[in-house]
């Protein structure tokens, strides 16, 4: 079913397709950064940025709800350095405001939905240990 938390094709979680925009929309923004940001903050951005649809697709991957879910909190943690470097690339005056306002808000939703997915996938972790221990009993 599309939207499911354990659903083997991660292409079909709206998280991964909106991760995958962001990342795209960070390699965009930060292309006009200084010469002396590019292995700075730069760097940081797009590795912080990629690290999150990376992550969904590789838990993805795992053969358990309980491997899945280790690896949802790498993005979940990926997506608020994002946020704080958003910040901080618009403090410093690196492009303009306003395309920073919309990644930070894709940035956001990201996080939300990542939240929900963990949260999902921690009850479903829950309800497969409370089977598991019904079956032993």
């Amino acid at each position: 079913m599309p939207g499911d938390p354990h659903e083997p094709n991660y292409r079909k979680l709206r998280v991964f397709h909106d991760s995958h925009a962001l990342a795209a929309a960070i390699y965009k923004h930060t292309r006009g950064f200084p010469r002396d940001e590019w292995f700075g903050l730069r760097s940081q951005m797009r590795r912080a940025a990629v690290s999150v649809p990376c992550n969904i697709v590789e838990g993805n991957a795992r053969g358990s709800t309980r491997d899945y879910l280790r690896f949802l909190h790498t993005p979940l943690g990926s997506s608020s350095e994002l946020q704080y470097l958003v910040t901080l690339a618009t403090e410093l005056g690196f492009g303009s405001g306003q395309d920073w306002t919309t990644v930070q808000s894709q940035s956001e939703v990201v996080a939300r939905q990542l939240q929900r997915l963990v949260e999902r996938m921690e009850s479903m972790a829950a309800s497969e240990v409370r089977a598991s221990r019904r079956q032993s009993a």
